[in-house]
């Protein structure tokens, strides 16, 4: 009204459609929410239950040897929270690389008591006593070595990962109980060879 008059709004122009060329659609049409729907659906229990039951369970005990040969091998991921870590792996294979005389214990023990079985029925008091005697000196000796091995594991462990390694994984005693195990019975397995050197 007072001096400039408003211009009209120019009209807004449409969006342009993308043409289509041919040859470049999907080549079928969509299909509709009912279709999709009936393909993804699935029945609660199936038809065939016996069938159903067995490829279930073989696809657990599939699932379940992956898991314990993974834990053999020592695949991380698999390994049960105790054996995790790059400072259980390097524990492990100190351990593994030395000859231990706690995985020889077990065996000497047996012998033993099979000797005093024997000893015990002939009446001899003197190897009686001598096989009690043997079985304290290997007691004795598996103490000591597994000693040496503590120091050797805090150690190499210090000096690899820091003091703060030794606290917050307790690597010392891990590191004793495996040694206490057979060699072939140990898992994860060993990966290094005996007398290889670790570090």
């Amino acid at each position: 009204m007072f001096g400039r008059t408003k211009e009209p709004a120019a009209p807004a122009q449409p969006a342009e459609q993308p043409t289509a060329t041919p040859g470049q659609g999907k080549g079928r049409p969509t299909p509709t929410r009912a279709e999709r729907e009936a393909a993804n659906r699935r029945p609660l229990v199936p038809t065939d239950r016996k069938a159903a039951s067995a490829s279930s369970k073989e696809a657990l005990r599939a699932e379940r040897r992956r898991v314990q040969l993974g834990r053999v091998n020592g695949e991380e991921k698999y390994l049960a929270l105790r054996d995790r870590g790059p400072v259980k792996r390097f524990v492990r294979d100190v351990v593994d690389a030395r000859r231990n005389l706690g995985e020889y214990f077990l065996p000497f023990v047996l012998v033993l008591l099979l000797v005093q079985l024997g000893v015990s029925s002939s009446g001899n008091n003197v190897l009686f006593l001598a096989s009690y005697a043997l079985l304290y000196v290997g007691l004795i000796a598996v103490v000591v070595d597994s000693l040496l091995l503590r120091r050797k594991v805090r150690r190499l462990v210090e000096a690899k990962f820091g003091p703060e390694a030794l606290v917050r994984t307790g690597v010392v005693g891990y590191a004793v109980m495996r040694a206490l195990q057979l060699r072939r019975s140990r898992i994860p397995k060993p990966q290094v060879a005996r007398g290889q050197q670790v570090g």
